[in-house]
């Protein structure tokens, strides 16, 4: 349980922690075990470094790495000094790098060593970067976190914040082509514990061991993180989705709390020796980020035998607005389709194009209302008004309700593709595919995978007497684009359909990729 009289703010939850419980071990990543009070000394002295450094609250701070232990303490230091803590895509290509780094203001960049060479190539054009701290140390020309870390007294700052104030800023793609930062809050995730709880799919205990595998730039690898220790429980960190370190992480750590993508259960399920390991020790595999098909679904709760929930949720609701209880994933209850029922504090309604209510079982866009919906997308004003209406977020998202209120997504108001649980709008593909000079015009639309749901495809319009190759093009576009955007196929078409006011018709040219499928998503 989490102590709501304690825990006021996040930067509370790792100084409450360490009065109650400081020898109990907070975290585990590559062997090296920090109990909590040492993780709040540590987030005390990054809060200290931060503010020397001449970090002002509010301002802009920036991490680019996989999982590690270390980012835990630069976030819950950032928690404390009123720094609001950026997520950076390591799969993006270094313009894209270079374009959030620039529009968030980020003046510190907190790199690990895999993405280096990313950063140090694009830093002469993001003049607002004062210092790179390398998380992993061994870099000539910056300095190492845990010495620069360590030359900081372990003394918290307590700087004021608010529920108001903005805590993290995560990147979604946009579908203008440019990404958008979404401010979430300290109220954003107060609300997402309260309904977590009321809800009952985080109501863990400080003994739980919970797997924090996922990508700590997604909401969701965030998220999990932060309610472990919210909780008190040890988090047991990877570097890496990796499926044998994952199974070897059941049986080692005896973990009882996993969240996962339905791509990486998939990947579980395919392993050689997925029939061999106990799984006595999990309470709950949760999941969302994307649909997931029934049938692994059903193959999924056989092998591994522990309950399986759901959320539904978007990084504009800090990651959470329903959920699939481990009673509704009984298949005699015939909810296995749904995302479930909207959680303790949401208010969901289905709306038509004018936001009117649709009758029950009729399709219309998925708008949601709760205290955990964003401030805002960053410096995007008209963006944020179209998003939020009236207090109501417009998810994009087409979808129904039964006679019970379960939702059950449908189809995509936008264009959006979600490829193994990564957000890919077709315009930023577009645009890039566009700078191609034998393309004369191209559309991108998700086509159904096996594998990850959706995946990218390319319909071009070559230039009039060129005739370009296929894997050409897809070669090409990953110089210019993260490669989970870039088209895994190319179609060609002579000209592409498109409405009076010069609209693709998007929907003409998908539509034959999902014919004979009962819902138009992966």
């Amino acid at each position: 349980m989490i102590d709501f009289d304690n825990i006021n703010v996040v930067a509370d939850i790792t100084r409450f922690q360490a009065r109650t419980r400081p020898d109990h071990i907070a975290q585990v990543f590559e062997g090296r075990e920090t109990t909590y009070g040492d993780l709040d000394k540590r987030a005390c002295q990054v809060a200290q470094g931060l503010i020397a450094e001449g970090m002002k609250k509010d301002g802009r701070i920036a991490f680019m790495g996989k999982g590690s232990d270390h980012y835990f303490e630069m976030l819950n230091g950032a928690f404390k000094a009123g720094s609001v803590v950026v997520g950076v895509n390591w799969r993006l290509a270094g313009p894209e790098v270079e374009y959030i780094l620039n529009d968030s203001h980020s003046e510190i960049v907190f790199v690990s060593e895999d993405f280096y060479d990313t950063v140090a190539a694009v830093l002469d054009k993001c003049p607002q970067v004062r210092k790179v701290i390398a998380l992993d140390g061994g870099h000539a020309d910056w300095e190492s976190f845990t010495e620069w870390r360590d030359k900081f007294e372990a003394t918290d700052p307590h700087v004021e914040m608010g529920a108001h104030d903005d805590i993290i800023q995560l990147y979604t793609s946009g579908t203008t082509g440019y990404p958008k930062g979404v401010q979430l809050t300290n109220a954003n995730y107060l609300s997402i514990f309260d309904q977590a709880e009321r809800a009952g799919w985080a109501d863990w205990q400080p003994d739980d061991k919970n797997l924090v595998v996922m990508p700590l730039f997604h909401v969701a690898g965030v998220n999990v993180g932060v309610l472990g220790h919210a909780h008190g429980c040890t988090n047991i960190i990877m570097k890496d989705v990796d499926p044998a370190g994952i199974l070897t992480a059941i049986e080692e750590h005896r973990l009882s709390i996993a969240f996962m993508v339905p791509a990486v259960i998939l990947f579980l399920t395919m392993m050689p020796n997925v029939n061999d390991i106990d799984y006595s020790c999990l309470k709950y595999i949760l999941y969302g980020a994307s649909p997931i098909q029934e049938d692994l679904l059903l193959q999924a709760q056989d092998i591994f035998g522990c309950n399986f929930i759901q959320v539904y949720g978007l990084t504009e609701t800090a990651g959470g607005a329903t959920v699939l209880k481990p009673e509704d994933h009984d298949p005699a209850r015939g909810k296995l389709r749904s995302c479930g029922q909207a959680s303790p504090g949401v208010e969901i309604r289905i709306v038509d194009e004018e936001g009117n209510e649709v009758p029950t079982g009729d399709v219309g866009e998925i708008t949601i209302k709760s205290a955990c919906i964003m401030k805002g997308y960053w410096n995007r004003d008209d963006a944020t008004k179209d998003a939020i209406r009236n207090e109501w977020f417009y998810t994009g998202d087409a979808g129904y309700t039964d006679d019970e209120g379960f939702i059950y997504i449908h189809d995509r108001v936008k264009d959006m593709i979600v490829s193994g649980g990564e957000n890919v709008y077709p315009a930023e593909v577009e645009n890039a595919l566009f700078k191609h000079p034998e393309i004369a015009d191209v559309a991108v639309v998700g086509v159904p995978d096996d594998k990850w749901g959706e995946a990218v495809k390319a319909i071009v319009v070559a230039e009039q007497g060129k005739s370009p190759d296929p894997q050409e093009i897809i070669s090409w576009a990953k110089t210019q684009i993260a490669g989970y955007k870039v088209p895994k196929s190319v179609d060609f078409i002579d000209a592409l359909p498109r409405n009076p006011s010069g609209k693709i018709l998007r929907r003409e040219l998908r539509d034959p990729y999902w014919e004979g499928r009962d819902r138009k998503v992966g």
